[in-house]
């Protein structure tokens, strides 16, 4: 599937595929050459992360974004809303090279309305005052789960930002420093993937040559179990109350 759309999307054409995040690993091969060969392919994963649920380890994408970030002049974004999606499908549409759509399966808030604008490169904040202390980086249904950090956190008189990084690659450098330097320079970012590769990594990767900022990352770190999506967001830590805890030690140190 993915070396026909490479062929076509050589041709003038503009290729969509779509299959489980999962599945992509095994045409790896098929994308690089696609990127190398400058080709015009875009594709979708779906059922990715733990919050899959009952499917199992072997179906859920944990590995997808690190191994999209790996592909040379790629673009990926993690939209978590209906309306996010529908419109970082068109922004794909007018960039020329392999596109990656991380989707999340899960029947998600509505966050958004068909009014957004989501530039690649950019992100978004949603939820911010003038006294945060952290800021919360998310994407995808880790997003859903910051917001609900965020109204814990709210409860007990912690302040924090959540940031949106629907455009994982490129990544929005210039929103994350501000936000981050607004909170006291603290960073929280939380993904359903594993925890080498991903957002995680691309968020420290702005941060690396400043030296100032502190970042936690909360992402799954062993293998996982299969079991209800809201069970093993909590087991790994990426739920709302999971996320409020980490903060709050992260947040103490």
């Amino acid at each position: 599937m993915v070396g026909m759309a490479s062929g076509a999307g050589s041709i003038g054409a503009l290729p969509w595929v779509s299959t489980f995040a999962a599945f992509f690993t095994r045409a790896f091969d098929q994308i690089r050459m696609a990127a190398l060969s400058q080709s015009n392919v875009k594709i979708c994963g779906t059922h990715a992360g733990c919050s899959i649920g009952e499917d199992g380890a072997s179906q859920m994408g944990l590995e997808d974004l690190a191994m999209f970030r790996a592909i040379v002049d790629s673009t990926i974004v993690y939209p978590s809303d209906p309306y996010s999606t529908e419109a970082l499908m068109h922004e794909l549409n007018k960039i020329h090279g392999v596109g990656y759509l991380r989707a999340t399966r899960a029947n998600t808030k509505v966050i958004y309305s068909k009014n957004d604008n989501f530039p690649i490169g950019g992100s978004k904040i949603l939820r911010q005052s003038p006294n945060d202390r952290c800021l919360i980086v998310a994407a995808g249904i880790t997003l859903h789960e910051a917001l609900v950090a965020y109204e814990i956190l709210q409860k007990l008189g912690i302040f924090v930002r959540v940031l949106d990084a629907y455009s994982v690659k490129p990544i929005d450098q210039v929103g994350l420093k501000a936000a981050a330097r607004a909170c006291g320079a603290k960073v929280v970012v939380v993904e359903d993937h594993f925890i080498q590769g991903g957002l995680g990594d691309a968020v420290l990767e702005v941060f690396a040559e400043s030296g100032t900022t502190k970042i936690k990352k909360i992402a799954v770190t062993e293998l996982p179990h299969s079991g209800k999506p809201e069970e093993l967001l909590e087991k790994y830590g990426l739920s709302g109350s999971r996320i409020a805890m980490t903060v709050r030690s992260f947040l103490a140190t």
